[in-house]
């Protein structure tokens, strides 16, 4: 067997069992040896082989009861080798074994044999029947009620009510009703797990306390749900999750989790408008917990509630404006609710005294308020987007009077501040439709050293829904590119982005007619084209391919409107992009050219015919 010779090893097994005649009291150690050898080629997945050994141990072992947890292998192995194959066999073997010892494990296998073959709910149930029969440990059965959880939901909650009548006494009946509890709430019977939460809270009254670890793990189950009901507004829901779990600390009971929990509670109550129980809540975490960064936050929230910041400030300033500065910051922090991290910056910011140091942090309060106002305002509805773009306009105006505060004592050329206000204003009044736009672009064109990314920024902004500012997309795409053309080795791909823009807003797809004006400025913009692809060598091909054939289409265009002296000009300036295609000139030199040829041929005769009917 250890050199892998399985045939040589089943002919001496035999030769060894025709002895046994003989030596009968060889017969155990000839069958545990066989039983081993069935383990060997199990572990190394050679089922057929494991089968023939095992088989082999048992007939050696003549029922002896022993020799049970033989059968109960042979049983597995049946089992992950084919079931549906030798589900015969592997029922067999199990039978055979609880016959000859019954056993926990026997019982087990035995349900698991039979879901696995896919057997009638009936013949689960008996056995089902018989492991509450044969006493064995809760344990078990809360094992086999997770195997029955993915297909069986029937049998499920039938042997769930019969094993807790079962175990009634048992001082571990908890796991079993708590597990009750989490099936029901993953199937949405939320009305039965109420039931079920309900009897708990009522049996821990009367002397029949759950374990520690039930006791958690129900608290945990109890908080997810109410978490999903919140997150979904369903307050009052949540707030009877979270009551539930109240009903399981101790009147006056001090610990963390209890504050935490009358927070959550004072949340509900909050959304709910109800402020005088919001309080009472909030009153009992000061008791529980008074040094906690997050109740401080709530005691500040309900002063909000109340419409009285002051004494929300005044509360939190009084001997206790650290703590309440590090809630705030934590809340900005890791707080997903955007509408509360912006009462917390604004608060932040009123919570720091002038000195310059906390002047800086102020500004950086109302910077991140403003971003965070443009931020909602990107994602909520049309009808909800005027108020947030007003407040982040706001939060800009008192952010400009604060850094020329501090600008006024000195500030670094470094300092960022300038252009983030200009940008954050520059969106906001954008999708306000504001007429001070303007101002504002120009204020950013007398920005020291203006970056070209600030300004492509400003174009994009100029353009973004529901804005809509071609002329100021232009300046400042007019102005980047002048920049981006002065830097000691301009980037052709920059420059490129930006003239493609320009001819994308002067001169949009699908127009019917073009106005002079708008070809003599696009045709500059080509100018401008064609000087940057004359000096790199790394011009992006496909956008001088688009350059080409958006001067093409606007030839044809042209043409299809009788303006043939502009027809030709504009078709001899895509011609003109031919030689710069790189890889792709030959091709299309072969293409257009004969296209071009056919043009000049059908503008020669319509120029003539134009000239004979005059």
């Amino acid at each position: 067997m250890f050199q892998g010779n399985n045939h040589e090893a089943v002919v001496y097994m035999q030769r060894c069992k025709d002895m046994l005649l003989r030596l009968p009291k060889d017969t155990a150690y000839l069958s545990l040896m066989c039983y081993n050898f069935g383990i060997d080629t199990y572990n190394l997945g050679k089922f057929e082989d494991s089968v023939f050994w095992l088989s082999q141990s048992y007939e050696i072992g003549k029922m002896n009861v022993k020799y049970a947890k033989i059968l109960r292998l042979l049983g597995t192995v049946y089992l992950e080798w084919d079931c549906q194959r030798f589900q015969e066999k592997a029922l067999n073997a199990v039978s055979l074994a609880n016959k000859e010892c019954m056993s926990a494990s026997g019982l087990y296998l035995k349900i698991r044999i039979l879901l696995r073959c896919g057997a009638s709910d009936d013949h689960i149930r008996a056995g089902l029947n018989d492991m509450l029969e044969s006493k064995v440990s809760l344990e078990l059965c809360l094992s086999t009620v997770k195997l029955l959880v993915s297909d069986r939901e029937t049998l499920v909650f039938e042997y769930l009510k019969r094993m807790c009548q079962h175990f009634e006494a048992s001082p571990e009946l908890g796991t079993a009703l708590v597990l009750h509890i989490e099936l029901l709430l993953q199937r949405g019977k939320e009305l039965l797990a109420k039931q079920k939460i309900e009897d708990i809270i009522t049996g821990h009254y009367t002397g029949k306390q759950l374990s520690p670890q039930a006791l958690t793990s129900l608290h945990v189950m109890l908080w997810d749900k109410a978490s999903i009901h919140f997150e979904a507004r369903n307050y009052s829901e949540a707030l009877q999750w979270y009551n539930y779990s109240l009903s399981f600390f101790k009147a006056g009971q001090m610990e963390p989790n209890s504050a935490k929990l009358q927070r959550n509670r004072a949340s509900c109550f909050l959304q709910l408008k109800q402020l005088e129980k919001a309080k009472e809540a909030i009153k009992e975490a000061e008791r529980c917990d008074p040094d906690s960064i997050f109740t401080q936050f709530s005691v500040y929230k309900i002063a909000v509630q109340e419409k009285n910041v002051e004494k929300g400030i005044y509360k939190t300033q009084n001997e206790q404006q650290e703590t309440a500065m590090k809630a705030l910051e934590s809340l900005c922090e890791h707080s997903e609710d955007e509408a509360q991290v912006l009462t917390a910056l604004r608060s932040l910011s009123q919570l720091c005294p002038s000195d310059r140091t906390l002047l800086m942090g102020q500004k950086t309060c109302l910077l991140m308020a403003a971003a965070a106002s443009l931020e909602l305002c990107r994602k909520s509805l049309h009808s909800a987007q005027t108020e947030q773009l007003t407040q982040a306009l706001e939060y800009i105006q008192i952010c400009w009077e604060v850094w020329k505060t501090l600008k006024a004592s000195g500030s670094s050329p470094m300092d960022p501040t300038d252009t983030l206000l200009l940008l954050y204003e520059f969106e906001a009044r954008a999708k306000l439709n504001d007429p001070k736009l303007e101002t504002v672009l120009e204020s950013v064109l007398e920005l020291e050293n203006v970056e070209t990314k600030v300004l492509e920024t400003i174009a994009a902004l100029a353009m973004e829904p529901p804005a809509h500012f071609p002329l100021l997309c232009k300046k400042a795409l007019r102005v980047a590119l002048s920049l981006h053309k002065k830097q000691p080795q301009a980037d052709p791909a920059c420059c490129s982005k930006c003239v493609h823009s320009l001819i994308k807003l002067s001169l949009p797809s699908g127009v019917s007619e073009v106005e002079a004006h708008v070809l003599e400025e696009v045709w500059d913009y080509y100018e401008e084209a064609l000087s940057i692809i004359a000096a790199p060598d790394d011009f992006p091909e496909m956008e001088t391919l688009w350059l080409l054939t958006r001067a093409w289409n606007t030839g044809i265009l042209l043409y299809s409107l009788v303006q043939y002296p502009e027809a030709e000009k504009w078709c001899g300036l895509a011609m003109g992009f031919i030689r710069h295609l790189g890889s792709l000139q030959e091709s299309y030199e072969t293409q257009m050219s004969g296209l071009y040829s056919e043009i000049l041929d059908r503008l020669d005769k319509a120029k003539k015919n134009l000239v004979m009917e005059e």
